[in-house]
């Protein structure tokens, strides 16, 4: 059984920064790539950043690079997402996955992953 918990959100103001951890069990963390996903009220769940099993690839949505830095400590098994340079348009539920596949790249499709966590708010103010 495989369990991802983030933690790190909260209430930051515009031009703040955050630092979204998700921590992985249950499986060879380090076989797998990871994902960042978020979701807005009334709007679907998209794809925000993703880091290739080994961590020398990363892929970001264009709303957020070069504000976001995606990256992974495989001996803690755990991902962070550092969120600098916040909007209010960041405002959302974030989501760690886990994929599909082992040793891929990193996807941008959330059909790509099986596993996700609860989520963890993250609110920016204006």
């Amino acid at each position: 059984q495989v369990q991802l918990v983030e933690s790190g959100g909260g209430l930051v103001q515009a031009g703040g920064s955050l630092r979204l951890s998700c921590a992985a069990s249950g499986r060879t963390f380090s076989s797998y790539s990871m994902g960042w996903f978020r979701q807005a009220p009334g709007k679907e769940r998209e794809f925000v950043a993703s880091i290739s099993w080994t961590g020398g690839m990363t892929y970001y949505a264009d709303s957020v690079k070069g504000r976001f830095t995606i990256s992974r400590d495989n001996a803690k098994n755990t991902v962070y997402l550092q969120m600098n340079s916040l909007k209010p348009e960041d405002t959302a539920v974030y989501y760690c996955a886990l994929p599909y596949s082992t040793y891929d790249y990193g996807g941008i499709s959330a059909a790509e992953y099986r596993y996700w966590g609860q989520g963890t708010q993250v609110t920016v103010s204006s």
